[in-house]
């Protein structure tokens, strides 16, 4: 049995965690099933690109969150993925949600989400976003620049004041590729302590009186597999708090770390338990705060990718197979239209066949996608049977975050749905982008 396989069936939450669901299991003939459910069953009833998400992960991994942190504030970030089932999910596991556009506060609170547990956050809000979030009440605004503080404050009217925090650079390098790290000095993100622009912009919300400051908010990066920059963060940005109370006479009460959170994308990635990061942060929060006399701020963070990834599964169908100056190439039926990660940051995948017995030797091959750029890579350099044919299905586990949020109409491609699973049993979450969804958009004559 291959290490893929091995994992199918492994436990979830490890330390160095498992790439398909904790409820994958694979069966003789090459049947594997995510909650009870065959996934190339799946592909032929709901056609493919397909994503399946497992229902019961996603709240498993909400849970282990909230043991991990009990007296912290759990907080989704719906980047990595959202929907109206999400929301809900979200909503029941007793998680805040953190968004990032008036798009996706729309959605939550069209679902009934309360939005006094609603983060606004993003570098660049636009006045429809700041609006949006006014009308709803959020209950948090993260200032990310300096003209955002008089953007909000011009439209935030009372009587009531808005809750506000300030995102901090603290200079900590850390994430799996330059382009996900967010955390340093000389990025778009946060206002830096080193420079004084965070001071700056504490300094002018406290001479708004529409305006509450009431914390720090800091995001690293993504796919951190060191809890280790979560308390490096923990002690410079309670130092800046210490600062503050000094200059100012303010004891803030908040302090959100973000998310980051890595999970494993291949067999043997790294991937740290909520309870290793939890213990790591609390730990250096206890420390910093004896240091320098501070009253332990209550902690937000903000897992997605860490929820979301692991119960995620995208299906494809094979389309064609051919050699090329001696590498094997395995044409799907999506790509980077779905899936640009591989293409943005390099990301890597484990790719399985599904549905039929492994009876070929294994070779090398490159499973690329049906787009029209020659950097359409889903996964480079792989382990797939010898006989992989079109018709074949392909699975591609982790696939949870990050994937149709950031789907594009790339030569006006249909977004594949979502199906969730649980128990046995699949419901369709989000439908097929139609080719008349497509032409309806485009209004010119």
């Amino acid at each position: 049995m291959s290490t893929e396989a091995r994992a199918a069936t492994a436990p979830g939450l490890l330390d160095t965690g498992p790439v398909w669901p904790s409820s994958a299991t694979l069966a003789p003939g090459g049947r594997l099933a995510v909650a009870g459910v065959s996934l190339a069953e799946l592909a032929d009833r709901f056609g493919t690109p397909l994503y399946v998400l497992d229902e019961e992960e996603v709240r498993q991994r909400a849970r282990a969150w909230r043991r991990a942190l009990p007296d912290a504030e759990v907080v989704y970030a719906a980047k990595a993925f959202l929907c109206r089932a999400l929301v809900d999910w979200v909503r029941e596991e007793g998680l805040g949600l953190d968004v990032c556009s008036a798009g996706e506060l729309e959605l939550a609170v069209s679902r009934g989400f309360d939005p006094e547990r609603i983060v606004l956050h993003g570098n660049a809000k636009s006045p429809q976003d700041l609006k949006t979030a006014l009308r709803f009440g959020v209950g948090r605004i993260v200032i990310d620049s300096d003209c955002e503080i008089a953007r909000l404050a011009a439209q935030a009217e009372g009587p009531t004041p808005q809750q506000v925090m300030v995102r901090v650079l603290p200079g900590i390098e850390a994430g799996a590729h330059k382009k996900i790290r967010t955390g340093a000095e000389g990025q778009k993100f946060g206002l830096s302590i080193a420079s004084g622009d965070a001071e700056a912009a504490v300094a002018r919300i406290l001479g708004q009186p529409c305006l509450q400051l009431v914390g720090l908010h800091c995001h690293l990066g993504s796919q951190i597999t060191d809890p280790e920059p979560y308390g490096a963060a923990v002690h410079r940005l309670v130092a800046f708090l210490a600062g503050l109370r000094e200059r100012y006479g303010i004891t803030l009460p908040e302090l959100d770390l973000g998310g980051g959170f890595a999970v494993a994308y291949r067999a043997g990635d790294r991937a740290p338990a909520p309870a290793a990061y939890a213990r790591t942060i609390t730990r250096e929060l206890t420390t910093a705060c004896a240091a320098f006399d501070y009253p332990a701020p209550r902690l937000t963070v903000e897992p997605g990718r860490s929820l979301l990834a692991p119960a995620g599964v995208a299906l494809y169908r094979v389309l064609s197979v051919k050699r090329s100056a001696g590498s094997v190439f395995v044409a799907v039926d999506g790509g980077m239209g779905d899936n640009p990660r591989p293409a943005l940051y390099g990301a890597r995948y484990t790719v399985r066949l599904v549905g039929r017995a492994e009876s070929a030797p294994m070779r090398t091959t490159t499973v690329v996608g049906r787009h029209c750029e020659a950097g359409d890579v889903l996964a480079e350099d792989i382990e797939l049977p010898a006989d992989v044919r079109p018709g074949d299905v392909l699975a591609v586990p982790a696939s949870g975050a990050y994937h149709l949020s950031m789907a594009s109409g790339y030569n006006l491609v249909g977004r594949p749905p979502v199906v969730a699973v649980r128990e046995g049993r699949a419901r369709l979450l989000v439908r097929r982008e139609t080719y008349d969804d497509q032409r309806r958009r485009d209004v010119g004559l």
